[in-house]
């Protein structure tokens, strides 16, 4: 029996009711309106004109349902009173099939709501009743068990009992309005088809958007502290012996940061959503000022050049830019120190990148080893897929490392 009543002990059963009950008063505005067929035909007999202000009255909360505000007021109280997770409604496409079938679920979902309001309403209040008046006869009512035309009066010691069961049955009843309305609630009142491919839809979008900051981010911010770090430890180390490299070094950490905070600034008002500036975007036209940084880091970089790069515009040059920092970026930070060497080669078909530098461990300045995150190369690789290109990067030899890229024309649109 303590399990039994274990459902009812907890809050959302207590909801679940409360929930039930008040959508059963809720439609008691609309029973004037649903008796008037039945004034107005009062030559049918009695169980004809209930069964017309039944249907009557089911009609009108079914219209009330039909208003958009409804649902979306039934949505949260569900979520709220019945602990249902049901996401908000969402405007899907209006379409002449599914939609025009979806639409009629609120209208379902009321009219079940007050029908099991009611229903629970009425027949747990009478058996509480019953449960409370019958062992002390406060309304002067007695109980009488019937069968096969044998009526017996219950008393004594057996109104207790009766009593006892009529309390749990309420009880009962109680715990099943909650559980059908809250089984209910999810094929009626959750997501339809079009509102789930809504969702679908605006998911893939938030995904695509983060997805996009994340590469932003670590693009920018990742190149430009790897770089800092490095000519940190070059001013470092230059600056009693050669104060103009530590000069320069000093000037490059500005130019670079200053880069990123850019970068930052624009990324922070996109989450934020804000109305952020123009995202900063660098091209292969910022190729030049890319390499200066990495020089100003103690790397040689070697870069090969051929084909018109001015004819490279548009979203190849702004991949190109960022395809090349990664790789340069991932040179400096896991290189052993010798040439990099750097070659962009454009051409009427697309565009070839190539990123080639020894392996081994640094000797040059620096700290020596970088933390890394191991969401370069796959996010690189991610990238290049986007644009239909073609990526490589693994070993070249013992002694080199090789990151290769080709990008369609394509994909300057």
């Amino acid at each position: 029996m303590i399990r039994g009543l274990r459902p009812l002990l907890r809050g959302s059963t207590y909801a679940g009711v409360l929930f039930a009950y008040c959508g059963a008063l809720a439609s008691l505005p609309l029973l004037p309106f649903a008796l008037l067929p039945a004034l107005s035909w009062r030559s049918a007999s009695e169980s004809v004109q209930i069964v017309l202000v039944l249907l009557v009255w089911a009609v009108l909360v079914g219209v009330v349902g039909l208003a958009r505000p409804v649902r979306r007021a039934l949505v949260v109280s569900a979520r709220r009173l019945l602990r249902v997770p049901l996401p908000n409604p969402v405007a899907g496409p209006r379409t002449s099939g599914s939609h025009g079938l979806d639409r009629w679920r609120t209208p379902l979902w009321l009219v079940l709501h007050v029908a099991v309001g009611w229903t629970g309403a009425l027949a747990s209040g009478v058996l509480f009743i019953m449960g409370l008046s019958l062992p002390g006869n406060w309304l002067g009512a007695e109980a009488r068990a019937s069968l096969f035309g044998t009526s017996v009066r219950v008393s004594g010691g057996w109104s207790w009992v009766v009593a006892a069961v009529c309390i749990l049955l309420a009880v009962a009843i109680c715990v099943l309005v909650t559980k059908a309305l809250r089984w209910a609630a999810p094929r009626l009142l959750g997501p339809s088809a079009a509102e789930r491919l809504a969702l679908a839809a605006e998911r893939e979008q938030l995904l695509a958007e983060r997805n996009r900051i994340a590469h932003e981010l670590h693009d920018s911010i990742g190149h430009t502290l790897t770089a800092a770090t490095i000519q940190a430890a070059v001013a470092g180390e230059a600056l009693s012996a050669d104060p103009a490299t530590a000069r320069a070094a000093m000037r490059s950490i500005e130019e670079s940061t200053r880069a990123a905070l850019e970068d930052l600034d624009y990324v922070l008002g996109v989450l934020r959503e804000e109305q952020s500036g123009t995202a900063p975007t660098r091209t292969l036209a910022d190729l030049p000022e890319l390499l200066d940084r990495l020089r100003h880091a103690g790397a040689v970089v070697e870069p090969e050049l051929s084909g018109d790069l001015t004819q490279v515009q548009g979203t190849l040059s702004r991949a190109a830019y960022r395809i090349l920092q990664e790789g340069l970026t991932n040179a400096l930070r896991h290189g052993a120190g010798g040439p990099i060497v750097a070659r962009v080669a454009a051409g009427p078909d697309g565009l070839d990148l190539t990123v080639v530098n020894r392996t081994g461990a640094r000797t040059g300045p620096g700290p020596g080893a970088f933390p890394t995150s191991g969401h370069g190369l796959p996010g690189l690789a991610e990238r290049v897929r986007l644009l239909h290109g073609e990526f490589q990067a693994g070993p070249d030899g013992t002694q080199h490392w090789r990151l290769a890229v080709r990008l369609p024309a394509r994909a300057s649109a």
